[in-house]
């Protein structure tokens, strides 16, 4: 989930000041950039038990140690220390504890993979003395959301509250997952357009090559990504493919469309979160919340609680995918990359999925939810689709290249996609072989595996 923005109070009085506040975002292409989000789920090394907020090894103590390593600025909600700030890159908290490093916007994929591994190395240095460890999966493989620790963020409450009337797994999505994910500029609103379609056309092969949640509630559960199949029962309102994205005429107009009938979760107004009590931002125009009338930095919060598979705001954030190992992560930004920044790339990737109908296009998420790259697409097998992605994206980042940068070639970062493909597996298999094994089921072999 992302973070918070600045706070802009310009009053909101006609749906053009919302499209002008997307349209802003436009960048022209010497400007485009990548920012990388990825997400960590948290253990206590000797008995595997989730990780508390409170304590001398809770998340709170993990957060203050940072600061002081590292120079982090300090940001709270009441007493409590809640996120961290540093160079255009934030550190946060997700609902159950998971540990997102919301990435600064950066220009090559080299600069991204430093970005996170210097992030990595940060949270060893503070957490191995307290005993506590971080997993590369995108599910809690252990513990029930019931066992999960909650953060105290009053937005958190609020979701809490709200969501389970909406999905029957809401509450599954906000404690128990994990992603990596990432952020692309646009030039302008056809750009964004053939983008934004691209991407969501892709996002079912894209979640199959980063499928890594097969392991729940210590068992194996009937999925590679259960962590897809959950946010698909999380808020129909909010969550999905968008099937106007796929429309002739679709535009910046149509997303705003789309935004002002979705329920906003909550206002902010003196630095409280205040409930909006299922209000969607058009009934927030016409007749306000408690006396409070709609300001940009309203809109702006709110199109941050959309979980599409792609969200737009003033960039484009891509969302489909699972936490992987360290590779992969790198892999992840390099891909989508290659892919969207490159016209050539953006338009053969397109004519994979093009011919799709809507319902090709759902039925094929909910099956690679279960298989994986196993799966297939509209009677396409997905391995086979998702070889030719890679393939795609590798000739998008030899013509994009970076000259006078260092190594201006970034195609070495789809390589574990590559070797990905070549077993034939997504992630999660491999998880669940590490997990059966030869000689029956292992906690400490999994959690040797999947420990960044």
């Amino acid at each position: 989930m992302s973070r918070d923005v600045p706070l802009d109070q310009t009053p909101v009085e006609e749906t053009s000041q919302l499209v002008a506040f997307i349209r802003d975002g436009e960048k022209p292409p010497e400007q485009w950039k990548v920012g990388t989000e990825h997400e960590k789920i948290g253990l206590l090394a000797e008995d595997h038990a989730p990780v508390p907020y409170e304590g001398e090894r809770g998340i709170a103590s993990l957060l203050e140690a940072m600061a002081v390593e590292d120079g982090w600025r300090r940001i709270f909600e009441g007493q409590n220390l809640i996120a961290l700030e540093k160079d255009g890159a934030s550190i946060t908290l997700e609902p159950g504890g998971q540990l997102e490093l919301s990435g600064a916007p950066l220009r090559t994929i080299h600069e991204t993979c430093d970005e996170f591994h210097g992030h990595l190395d940060l949270v060893r240095r503070v957490s191995g003395p307290r005993g506590v460890i971080w997993l590369s999966l995108g599910i809690n493989p252990l513990h029930e959301v019931e066992a999960i620790p909650r953060m105290p963020k009053t937005r958190y409450r609020i979701m809490r509250e709200y969501l389970p009337t909406r999905g029957d797994l809401a509450l599954h999505m906000m404690h128990l997952t994990a992603t990596v994910q990432a952020n692309f500029d646009f030039a302008s609103e056809e750009d964004m357009v053939r983008k934004l379609r691209t991407a969501l056309g892709l996002s079912p092969i894209v979640s199959a090559l980063f499928a890594n949640s097969s392991i729940v509630g210590g068992k194996a559960s009937e999925f590679v990504s259960r962590r897809v199949h959950i946010w698909h029962h999380t808020d129909p309102d909010r969550c999905g493919l968008l099937p106007f994205a796929f429309e002739a005429d679709f535009g910046y107009d149509g997303y705003v469309e789309w935004a002002l009938d979705v329920p906003l979760f909550f206002i902010v107004r003196d630095g409280a979160y205040l409930p909006a009590r299922g209000t969607t931002f058009r009934e927030f125009m016409a007749r306000g919340i408690d006396g409070h009338r709609p300001n940009l930095s309203d809109w702006n919060l709110h199109l941050t609680t959309l979980f599409p598979e792609v969200r737009l705001k003033r960039v484009l954030e891509v969302r489909g995918t699972d936490a992987v190992p360290s590779p992969l992560i790198c892999a992840l930004p390099a891909l989508w990359k290659g892919l969207l920044y490159d016209a050539e790339a953006r338009e053969s990737a397109w004519a994979l999925v093009a011919g799709h109908s809507f319902e090709e296009r759902a039925a094929g998420l909910a099956a690679v939810s279960r298989r994986g790259l196993a799966a297939e697409i509209a009677g396409r097998p997905v391995r086979e689709l998702a070889e030719e992605l890679v393939a795609i994206s590798g000739e998008g980042l030899r013509r994009i290249g970076h000259a006078g940068q260092r190594d201006a070639d970034e195609r070495s970062f789809l390589d574990p996609l590559r070797l990905q493909l070549e077993s034939g597996r997504s992630p999660g298999e491999e998880i669940l072989l590490r997990w059966e094994g030869d000689w029956g089921r292992s906690v400490s072999r999994l959690i040797e595996y999947a420990r960044y």
